[in-house]
């Protein structure tokens, strides 16, 4: 009697079996790209870009071409009193004319009697990656002789930017991309006296702190000395300490430990020491951003000289999209918690029996 010789034994497919009724696309097998980034099949006749690597990787990629075709937003304040630079040292900071100044200002304007707020809006586009910037200007504020509540108009200012995205939010059909219009960086502009902050500086930051991200600056450090920089800096933070006024990064925002340990190194930082300047000079044979002295030039990028590139690192580099976020889920959220609690859960988008109606609903 013969031996029962078992069968063969085949290892199964990697990738599961096309049903019957499907041809192939041609004769050369498929084989995944090993790239990972979505490549076409080898074998697909059409070009098809859905055949490739699979992963769950992928999804970074699929966020990336989304918000590649919808862009980005970002609305920035400056404030200060005027002659401290701040229409310059944002056009440094972007390289770009994007400034109030740069657009419609002109010398013959006078100082406005109260705080105006003014925006201009422009469109950058670098790398294919397009960002929406609003500047909002602040003139008139800190330059007259009674400045008592004079930061009431940027306080309101920012709470309607709330107002306005929480009235988007509540409509029953609402927009599929609500424009966003909210502050997400106050760059606040201090005096380089050397000595300490202002009374206005402290209430200032005191009542916006709450509402909005507060990045702090000592404009034209160039006029300070290096031992009278570092010590305006230290009186300054710990009157900030003293006076509890937590700027942006706060202590209580970090997420884990690396978060802490990169935001204590600007905490240390801050307020940034910085110059800002839109002419070039040449100097070490390379054209260079600066301000010109008697003494030299002084390079607006050159960490020996001021701490500009350590606030356009901290600012556009790394924290950029943690100030939206940030703005987003604190800043509003507080607002809107607020709102609807005062409103008892309601709230009305007008003051017309429709818009009350829908509301209601």
């Amino acid at each position: 009697m013969s031996e029962s010789v078992p069968p063969e034994v085949r290892p199964k497919p990697a990738v599961p079996a096309k049903p019957s009724h499907v041809a192939p696309p041609s004769s050369v097998p498929f084989v995944p790209s090993p790239q990972g980034t979505g490549g076409e099949g080898q074998g697909s006749g059409r070009g098809s870009a859905l055949l490739g690597y699979i992963g769950i990787d992928t999804i970074i990629e699929q966020m990336r071409k989304k918000t590649m075709k919808t862009g980005f937003d970002f609305n920035i304040m400056v404030v200060g009193q005027s002659g401290l630079g701040k229409s310059t040292l944002v056009n440094t900071l972007f390289k770009s004319q994007v400034s109030r100044r740069s657009t419609n200002w002109s010398r013959d304007e006078k100082i406005p009697k109260t705080v105006e707020i003014k925006s201009v809006s422009h469109v950058i586009e670098e790398g294919g990656v397009k960002m929406k910037l609003t500047v909002i200007d602040t003139p008139g504020f800190g330059d007259q002789i009674n400045n008592e509540n004079c930061w009431e108009p940027i306080s309101k200012y920012i709470n309607e930017q709330y107002e306005k995205f929480l009235k988007e939010e509540v409509n029953i059909a609402r927009k599929k991309r609500i424009p966003d219009t909210r502050v997400h960086c106050c760059l606040y502009f201090i005096s380089p006296t050397g000595h300490s902050l202002r009374q206005l500086d402290i209430e200032f930051m005191k009542h916006l702190s709450r509402v909005v991200n507060i990045i702090p600056v000592i404009a034209k450090s160039d006029t300070l000395t290096l031992d009278e920089k570092t010590e305006f800096k230290q009186k300054v933070r710990k009157e900030l300490e003293a006076c509890g006024i937590e700027c942006y990064p706060q202590k209580e925002f970090d997420e884990d430990m690396e978060d802490k340990s990169d935001n204590d190194k600007i905490r240390e930082a801050m307020p940034f020491a910085v110059v800002g300047s839109d002419k070039e000079y040449q100097a070490n044979g390379k054209r260079i951003l600066g301000r010109k002295t008697p003494w030299g030039v002084v390079e607006v990028e050159n960490p020996n000289h001021c701490e500009f590139s350590l606030l356009r690192d901290f600012m556009i580099r790394s924290h950029l999209q943690d100030l939206k976020e940030v703005t987003h889920n604190i800043h509003y959220e507080t607002y809107r918690a607020k709102r609807l609690n005062d409103n008892g859960g309601l709230h009305p988008i007008s003051s017309s029996g429709q818009d009350t109606q829908e509301s209601n609903l």
